[in-house]
């Protein structure tokens, strides 16, 4: 592994953390060993449930009662944290090392200040009274990023957006100002425009401060961005560790090259992302051999006979495979067979030919804002203000844009669960703003909606059978149950479930799988259009790869039309026809994939397009910062949406809303820098 002369701040050696039950011993980490000296940044890589949090919760001594470190030491600055008492472990828990979490509206007290919840973690560690308290929290929420903190001070999370609750957890991390910061996928659910302002924020810390920071995420562009050295998990295991430049250059796992072979990219768009077939073994299993070898395209016989040791490679590099062992060379193949690339079916339907299945005319939706005990009307939030889109059959329009522009909504409307305050929507031409609930009813098998957490859009009472035919029996369609049933087993089939699926309950599958399961579901009724709204956005990348595989492939098999709502453009890129960038209501740009992705015109697109955290550092990019947060759409600026945050901002951005200026036959944008 890395070797450095200088004494490590942090050094795990030969962890092994346990979860008893009487049933089973499940070891969560299994052996794992790794160096973080100061002012460095350790990324820690791999997919849900390889072993990640466990190894940072296993560092910090914050296990539940059914886990125990069996083994290993965990050194810091030289003491072993394991066999500290808990008294002292609790000087050191949140003052020298400290730790943020993925979602931090859970990890915030809701009924108390931002000021006060940080003003706790100063007087605990920094043993500070009285006013010293009021400056030294003030002190801490400009240090990241929060403007006016005399003012912010009294707020409470919910007046907050995600991007400023990450930076207040961040400021409670640093109240101890720890020598170690571990994030736990600190960006995960946050849009790339706020996530750029997170990572450039804990660069910056970590420069003035002098802080290790022991990053764990299964982003590989956020690694990219981020690390100085790489550790992949897997199924409990470090199986390789590498310099970032060794790691992207010349990655030698047939894990970490099956991560980087399932990235979407737009170069991938006529054929099928590699996927890892297979599961990840149970970590209750006694391994005779490689954990990889059942889902690895390189396994030979020794890989399921013997169990592959650490070798270090040269250049800081240090690998867990047989492949690179000399003494089975000769067991592998060089490369995978020269097989002619496996390409896409396209759809039937070409793009002229096709009619336009989905248009919306001007589509508005406002709420009421309503406050006080008696609940009087305090004005309209402008959810959607004034939006046109229309979709092709098999084809796939992109929404996307930040947390809070609407985009959800949109979806909402468009499929009337929400009905629009005004506007038009057409579905084969007939208005369905026009239909009343019954007559809407009977058109409802033409459109359906995936969910973004496909776990809480499911019954958990009911089986999956029970959950995929329930679209059938609620809308009278599919004939007899014998019948129904069969199409249960048709749609498994081609979601790529097995059979014996629709006798299980949803908590007993994975995040993947139950997002398949709510695609069978969509698929139950024979729709014509599918509003996705962020499938894919908690899943791993392989486990995405999987869903934008079946996504494409039954669209080109049904002609299916999608919506598809994301803020990962990386996916828009493998997936979509057109993008239209929705800014607080309305769409500030549309056009095909590449007009929007690679000759972005709107200052917002381009934005957000230089945000996006990306897997080659060689090529070089300059990131668009955009200062402050999301404008609230209950009081939208007056003038162009965007001026309170554009860098190219001129003086009649602030008075007039820029007209639609097209741009060329497809694609058109909202702005002044590009009208007569």
């Amino acid at each position: 592994m890395k070797q450095n002369k200088s004494t490590p701040l942090l050094k795990v050696e030969g962890l092994v953390t346990c979860f008893e039950s009487e049933a089973q011993t499940v070891r969560a980490v299994d052996g794992v060993s790794f160096t973080l000296h100061r002012g460095e940044t350790y990324a820690l890589l791999g997919e849900s449930g390889c072993g990640k949090s466990v190894t940072s919760f296993s560092i910090m001594r914050l296990l539940p009662s059914t886990a125990r470190i069996a083994a290993g030491r965990v050194l810091f600055s030289g003491k072993d944290l394991i066999a500290l008492s808990d008294k002292t472990m609790q000087s050191i828990r949140g003052c020298r090392i400290a730790m943020i979490f993925q979602e931090p509206m859970t990890s915030l007290n809701p009924v108390v200040t931002i000021g006060e919840q940080i003003a706790e973690s100063v007087r605990l560690h920094q043993k500070l009274s009285g006013s010293k308290v009021n400056r030294k929290v003030e002190g801490l929420l400009n240090d990241v990023g929060i403007a006016d903190p005399q003012q912010r001070y009294g707020d409470y999370p919910h007046q907050l957006s995600g991007g400023m609750k990450q930076r207040v957890m961040i400021a409670i991390a640093l109240a101890g100002e720890p020598e170690l910061l571990i994030a736990d996928e600190p960006t995960t659910a946050l849009d790339v425009t706020i996530q750029a302002q997170v990572l450039v924020l804990l660069k910056k810390l970590q420069r003035e401060r002098g802080m290790a920071l022991l990053l764990i995420t299964h982003d590989l562009g956020v690694v990219s961005e981020m690390a100085d050295t790489v550790g992949v998990m897997y199924a409990g295991q470090l199986v390789e560790e590498a310099t970032r430049t060794e790691f992207f250059s010349a990655a030698k796992h047939p894990y970490s090259q099956k991560l980087f072979e399932s990235l979407p990219t737009i170069e991938k768009r006529e054929q099928p992302l590699a996927v890892i077939h297979g599961a990840v073994p149970s970590l209750a299993a006694q391994f005779s051999g490689c954990r990889f070898a059942e889902r690895c395209d390189y396994s030979a016989p020794v890989c399921h006979q013997s169990r592959p040791q650490w070798r270090d490679i040269g250049m800081a590099h240090g690998v867990r495979c047989h492949r690179v062992d000399p003494t089975y060379s000769g067991d592998f193949k060089t490369a995978l067979d020269d097989a002619s690339p496996v390409l896409i079916a396209t759809s039937t339907v070409s793009q002229r030919e096709a009619a336009a299945l989905l248009e919306v005319r001007d589509l508005k939706m406002h709420f009421k804002v309503r406050q006080g005990i008696f609940s009087r009307n305090a004005g309209l939030l402008y959810a959607v203000d004034g939006l046109s889109l229309q979709i092709k059959q098999g084809r796939t329009l992109a929404l996307v844009g930040e947390s809070g522009c609407g985009k959800s909504t949109v979806g909402k409307a468009i499929l009337q669960l929400l009905r629009p305050t005004s506007g038009q929507v057409l579905f084969a031409g007939e208005a369905l703003t026009q239909l009343n609930d019954a007559a809407l009813r009977v058109k409802r098998q033409n459109f359906q909606m995936i969910f973004q957490d496909p776990f809480s859009s499911m019954n958990p009472r009911m089986k999956v059978a029970e959950i995929i035919r329930e679209g059938m029996v609620s809308l009278g369609i599919g004939g007899s149950k014998v019948a129904q049933m069969a199409r249960v087993n048709q749609l498994l089939e081609q979601a790529g479930l097995p059979l014996d699926a629709q006798h299980r309950y949803p908590h007993e599958f994975s995040g993947g799988q139950r997002q398949r399961i709510c695609i069978a579901r969509a698929l139950a009724v024979n729709p014509k259009l599918i509003v996705c709204d962020e499938p894919t956005s908690a899943l791993d990348v392989s486990v995405q790869a999987q869903i934008l595989n079946l996504l494409k492939g039954l669209q080109n098999e049904a002609g299916l039309a999608y919506l598809f709502i994301t803020h990962n453009l990386s996916v828009v890129a493998y997936l979509a026809d057109e993008v239209a960038v929705m800014y607080l209501g309305r769409i500030v740009e549309q056009g095909t994939v590449d007009d929007v992705l690679n000759h972005p015109k709107h200052p917002y697109t381009q934005a957000l397009i230089s945000a996006i955290p990306v897997v080659d550092k060689e090529a070089g990019r300059e990131i668009i910062r955009l200062e402050g947060d999301l404008p609230s759409p209950a009081s939208p600026p007056m003038g162009c949406h965007f001026h309170t945050r554009c860098p190219l901002v001129m003086a009649k951005c602030r008075d007039l809303y820029p007209s639609r200026s097209v741009l060329n036959s497809g694609h058109h944008v909202s702005c002044f820098l590009y009208s007569n």
